[in-house]
């Protein structure tokens, strides 16, 4: 839980964020606790891990976080939604598919954050093209938590360029 708080370090203050698959709350509930400047969206696809999200907000009294239920890639859920500062994932796709879901739903200038591990380098390789296409720009890879927890987060940040 604390490696998905201190991913905080790499978002600008009072940022919209949407958080897509986001199943337990993973990163979206602990970076609001550690952030409550942040506005958040956990976006969630399945019935009973969103109403179970729902009841976490409230049970916390998170007035910073909305649960969204459904797919970041469907056009219901874009409106809904409709661009914010940054999106976030944690263990969701391959870097590729990620880009194609997240970037859609990232303002101009903003940013895709994604939490990946130390492979993190191939996988950018790997989908460069798809990603290029997808509308982001050049990929920059970020430790955070160093000092704090015993082994820092690979993120791999991503600008939306157009």
């Amino acid at each position: 839980m604390l490696n998905c708080a201190i991913i905080g370090e790499a978002m600008p203050q009072d940022a919209s964020i949407a958080d897509i698959g986001s199943g337990a709350g993973l990163p979206g509930i602990p970076l609001a606790l550690a952030r409550p400047d942040l506005s958040i969206t956990l976006i969630e696809p399945l019935l009973k891990r969103s109403t179970f999200l729902l009841e976490v907000v409230e049970e916390l009294q998170l007035d910073n976080v909305t649960v969204v239920r459904g797919r970041a890639e469907e056009k219901a859920i874009k409106a809904e939604v409709g661009t914010v500062d940054v999106v976030t994932s944690r263990a969701v796709a391959p870097l590729g598919k990620l880009a194609q879901w997240s970037l859609p739903l990232v303002t101009r200038g903003g940013v895709m954050i994604a939490m990946k591990g130390s492979s993190v380098s191939e996988e950018l390789e790997r989908d460069a093209k798809i990603i290029k296409k997808a509308g982001g720009g050049s990929a920059e890879i970020q430790l955070v938590g160093v000092g704090i927890v015993e082994e820092p987060t690979h993120l791999i940040r991503i600008p939306r360029v157009r």
